[in-house]
């Protein structure tokens, strides 16, 4: 459709965009016929559960007077079953995965949890359903009970009967969630018109957008589709009732019910409060760097440090000092960077994101102060298409302007005056990949860009660009002009994929008067430098060049007339070279796809100076008495790092990829879970494979050691736990037995302090307990469990944590939680980029956290050092690993401008605490106390899940506690600094602007 109006226009890209929106219209059919599946589904449950109602009250009129039949008992437990069945699991397994959040599951965690996911479970349906969809006439018992809804509606009658938990756990029913579906059967409670006039807006939405994002479009089916629903329905209907057990706690996620007993040491539920813990977190450590697919990002600054970014962290590294300050202010990965001609102004641009609800975060560029880290404009906003692809300062002028291209089909050039933030023009470069773009150094009206299969000479003119193509004659055709440098004598220098190097050098020739600017640039001169791409070119101060090769791994060095003089491979461990970059007196710094930055020179080698995953990160292990973590992926490598020195200890490949890992309370071993259900034990000092056993053929997602070491529970997405007895610190294992009774993949599980019992969750929010002296058997009366102290606390459901699922979550929001060693605090990894801390105990719904942005992915884990100073939370797609200090907030921690560093939610800090952490030792069982019918969401805490209206002001750290579609600051903005607070100590808390990461699979032209 573009190839028609654009000559320039490629059919390759045309036509991959049109595949884009097919695909999308494709994936919109599929979603709507399993939205009609889950109707169907629906009907038949209806007819069921009006049957049980039918024969219950015909057996209530018989036997009024003998209380609950076992027919009542029956039904109870076939409408509200929470225990294991084999029968259950083609319908009721974990929740339906968001595709945008979740694209990157593992492969065999695609095998054993989303083959049962791909059908909806089957879910009820409100009573506002029409007779053709039920295919069945309502009973003549005049009052209909409803599936379970917020609890502003009336509770409905069936559900809320007291429940036995030994009942709940046992047998298959056909109409196991009571409430639809939060994401795919929201359109249930309509009419099936409705559902579908719903569909189609969607539908056009999304084809719209497709050919926008690809990120947008896969959340906006999710999101848009059915917010109401999500909205109505999935909030956490908590309920409370006093059964003969005790109290419990029941929460519908997904229309299934959850559980949950009341402690004996809670006397009176409606006192117990949840507020803001004191502690805060402050990050101090990026371990990574983003080299895999990007460019040009690596720069010594005259501070001394080396700039660079990964996920949405602007990251300044002095080497030297071995410290790092953090800009903080992007809300989604950061693709490119520049720096200002003065060396201390930076310009960052980053992608387009979404937020929790499916709403776009628009990309843009960020300039910012290099000295103070205030963000002085945010450029764009509303004008760039999917993200920044790549972005330079002017020279001739003083840097006064800022050249950028985004990534949308067209690839638009924009020419900005940045301290205004005025656009001053704006046109169509080709529909061709653009890998750079540069101002001259010395003509100010001249811009170049390069990318495949050519390179353009812009001349700038007011509002105006006029192209002209460069011509490459009886030279070849290069497949992708990879970079561009200019000589002192303002020739252009460009290194393509054939490993060429080509001067384009301005004619001299003066053009008619009207028939164009002055002088073309044609090719003097070509040399064959490298094997392979050049990918990167770097002028000297002294005028020399450095030259960077993609195949050879080579860095030439060549004097002023372009003749080599010294290289140096790279060695093949480190990855291709993406960037180079001048350092300290004779040294040169290089990024590299795998993620490394050396710091080098031809005479000594190089030395590495930053280095990180390359590829998604979920495994994630704390050691039990030294200031050391593990982590490993799925790029196969499983990393020790020192978290004082903030350095490598040792990394060692596997044969699989890692997903989880626990110390032995020793500290001399390891265990690491692997993809296939190998899992190994390693020698924690030596990295020596110390034991190795496999346990089913799939995805292993947690490893757990007894508090003595005695015991090891190994939880696998083939439902079962499977137990070892541990011996000689770790270094032998026994089978000990198999924990058998879920219905969905393991996700998470504990071990209580004696060893006797293990607390487990599944993917279909089961949680059950196991009694492992005898026999490994399932705990069929959980209420027997509500006492059990746990050593440690990481499953995300249960009665000490379940405040910490946000509203509208549909169960798949929360990838991990920790509990801290003191047993004060609550961290907690999310789906949309954000790591939280919340109080423990956390025991009341839509508890207020602080929230902290720093990730551009999911955030796959988190979990505390020894001492619990310090958090570490690992990345998923953006293969970071963060760490955190944990300090207590006082007011010389806290920026007196309110509005530049705190967010709504500290404004309640000062409520006092009525929920002390729960003891270690379980206080004697109380009698049970009466609590309401029906618990009240938000009565006693306000929603900090929406940041207030703040101004987006020039901040300490970049941090802004408004999204980017906030109004920007004034042209006349400038930079401030707080007295009570440096840039480098700040503890402001991240806004709460959520944004997943999901930008496609990144563009690498050949190297």
């Amino acid at each position: 459709m573009l190839v028609g109006l654009y000559p320039y226009d490629s059919i390759s890209a045309a036509s991959a965009s049109d595949v884009q929106d097919r695909l999308s219209s494709l994936e919109l059919r599929v979603q709507q016929q399993e939205d009609e599946l889950t109707v169907m589904k629906a009907a038949l449950a209806d007819v069921l559960r009006r049957l049980a109602l039918s024969e219950d009250s015909a057996a209530k009129k018989q036997q009024s007077t003998k209380g609950q039949t076992p027919l009542r008992e029956a039904f109870s437990m076939s409408c509200i079953a929470n225990g294991s069945s084999s029968s259950r699991k083609s319908h009721r397994d974990s929740s339906t995965v968001s595709v945008a959040r979740k694209e990157t599951l593992s492969s065999a965690a695609k095998s054993g949890g989303e083959k049962k996911k791909d059908k909806p479970p089957m879910e009820g349906i409100k009573e506002k359903e029409e007779p053709p969809q039920a295919n069945d006439k309502p009973p003549s018992t005049p009052s209909t009970p409803q599936a379970p809804s917020p609890p502003s509606h009336p509770p409905s009658p069936h559900p809320l009967q007291p429940q036995r938990p030994a009942l709940e756990s046992k047998g298959p029913s056909p109409a196991k969630s009571r409430g639809h579906s939060a994401k795919r059967g929201g359109g249930i409670e309509r009419s099936q018109s409705s559902t579908w006039e719903s569909g189609e807006e969607s539908r056009n939405k999304l084809v719209k957008a497709a050919s926008t994002s690809k990120l947008l479009a896969k959340v906006v089916k999710n999101a848009e589709k059915h917010r109401d629903p999500v909205i109505s329905q999935a909030k956490m209907s908590t309920r409370e009732k006093n059964s003969q057990e005790g109290d419990y706690i029941k929460m519908f996620m997904r229309g299934r019910p959850i559980t949950m007993f009341i402690p004996s040491d809670v006397e009176n539920y409606e006192d117990v409060r949840t507020e803001l813990p004191s502690e805060r977190l402050k990050l101090e450590w990026v371990y990574g760097y983003r080299g895999r697919d990007c460019r040009a990002n690596v720069y010594l600054l005259p501070t001394g440090e080396i700039v660079y970014f990964i996920a949405s962290v602007v990251v300044l590294f002095n080497y030297d000092e071995r410290t790092q300050r953090h800009y903080l202010g992007h809300t989604d990965c950061v693709k490119c960077l520049a720096v200002h001609p003065d060396k201390i102004r930076i310009a960052t641009g980053q992608i387009a994101g979404v937020d929790k609800d499916g709403r776009p975060l628009q990309p843009h560029v960020r300039v910012w102060d290099s000295v103070t880290l205030n963000t002085l404009q945010v450029i764009g906003l509303g004008t760039f298409e999917r993200g920044v692809g790549s972005l330079a300062f002017s020279k001739a002028d003083s840097g006064t302007h800022l050249s950028v291209i985004d990534d949308s089909n067209e690839h638009m050039l924009t020419v900005w005056d940045w301290q205004k933030k005025s656009k001053i023009a704006e046109i169509k470069t080709t529909n061709e990949v653009v890998l750079a773009v540069e101002f001259h150094p010395t003509d100010a009206n001249t811009i170049v860009t390069c990318g495949k299969s050519h390179i353009f000479f812009w001349t700038w003119s007011g509002n105006s660009l006029a192209r002209k193509q460069g011509i490459f004659g009886k030279y070849e055709k290069p497949k992708f002009v990879q970079c561009l440098a200019f000589l002192n004598n303002g020739d252009i220098l460009t290194g393509d994929s054939g490993g060429v190097l080509l001067i384009w050098t301005r004619s001299t020739v003066e053009p008619a008067p009207g028939k164009g600017p002055k002088g073309a640039f044609q090719i003097t001169r070509q040399i064959k430098a490298h094997d392979g791409s050049v990918f990167t070119l770097c002028q000297m101060r002294n005028g020399t060049l450095l030259t960077g090769g993609g195949k050879d791994h080579k860095i030439i060095l060549w004097d002023h007339d372009l003749n080599p003089e010294r290289d140096i491979e790279v060695p093949d461990q480190y990855g291709t070279i993406r960037a180079v970059a001048e350092g300290k007196g004779e040294q040169f710094l290089v990024g590299t796809s795998r993620n490394f930055i050396l710091r080098g020179t031809f005479n000594d080698g190089f030395q590495v100076e930053v280095q990180g995953h390359t590829d998604e990160l979920w495994g994630l292990a704390t050691h039990p008495f030294k200031d050391l973590f593990l982590t490993c992926a799925q790029d196969r490598q499983v990393c020790l790092w020192n978290a004082v020195d903030h350095s490598l200890e040792w990394t060692r490949l596997l044969d699989e990829h890692g997903h989880c890992a626990d110390f032995h309370p020793s500290g001399a071993v390891v265990a690491i879970g692997t993809h296939s259900g190998k899992w190994y034990a390693l020698d924690a000092e030596t990295r020596d494979l110390v034991a190795i056993h496999t346990d089913g053929n799939e995805q292993l997602s947690v490893m757990r050691y007894t508090i003595d070491g005695t015991l090891l529970a190994v939880g696998s997405h083939d439902n079962f736990i499977y137990l070892y007895t541990v011996s000689d610190k770790g270094r032998k294992y026994s089978r000990y037995g198999k924990c058998t009774g879920h219905s969905s993949y393991i996700t998470h599980l504990d071990w209580s302090p004696d060893n006797k019992f293990i607390m487990s969750n599944s993917g279909d929010y089961e949680i059950l307990y196991w009694d492992i002296p005898n026999g490994c058997k399932l705990i069929r009366n959980r209420s027997e469990c509500k006492d059990i102290d746990w050593a440690t606390y990481t499953c995300v459901l249960g009665f000490h944590v379940f405040g910490v699922w946000p509203e509208g979550s549909d169960g798949t929001d929360i990838n991990a939680l920790v509990r801290s060693h003191k047993r004060k605090v609550i961290a907690l990894a999310d789906d949309f980029c954000k790591v939280h801390l919340f109080q423990y105990p956390c025991s009341r719904p839509k508890a207020p956290s602080h929230k902290y942005s720093a990730h551009s992915s999911h955030v796959t884990n988190v979990s505390f050092l020894h001492k619990d100073g310090h958090l570490i939370s690992t990345g998923g797609k953006d293969t970071s690993i963060m760490q955190w200090r944990l300090v207590e907030k006082t007011p010389t921690l806290v920026p007196s401008d309110s509005s530049l560093g705190l967010t709504d939610s500290l404004l309640h800090n000062s409520s006092p605490r009525s929920l002390a952490p729960v003891p270690a030792i379980p206080q004697s069982p109380c009698k049970p106390v009466a609590v309401p019918d029906s618990l009240p969401l938000g009565d006693t805490q306000p929603d900090t899940n929406t940041p207030p209206p703040t101004p987006l002001e020039p901040t300490p750290n970049g941090q802004q506690e408004g999204s980017p579609e906030t109004p920007p600051p004034s042209d006349e903005a400038t930079p401030t600094s707080d007295s009570t607070l440096s840039p480098k100590d700040s503890l402001e808390p991240s806004d709460d602007t959520a944004t997943p990461s999901d930008e496609g699979t990144p563009f690498s032209p050949p190297s």
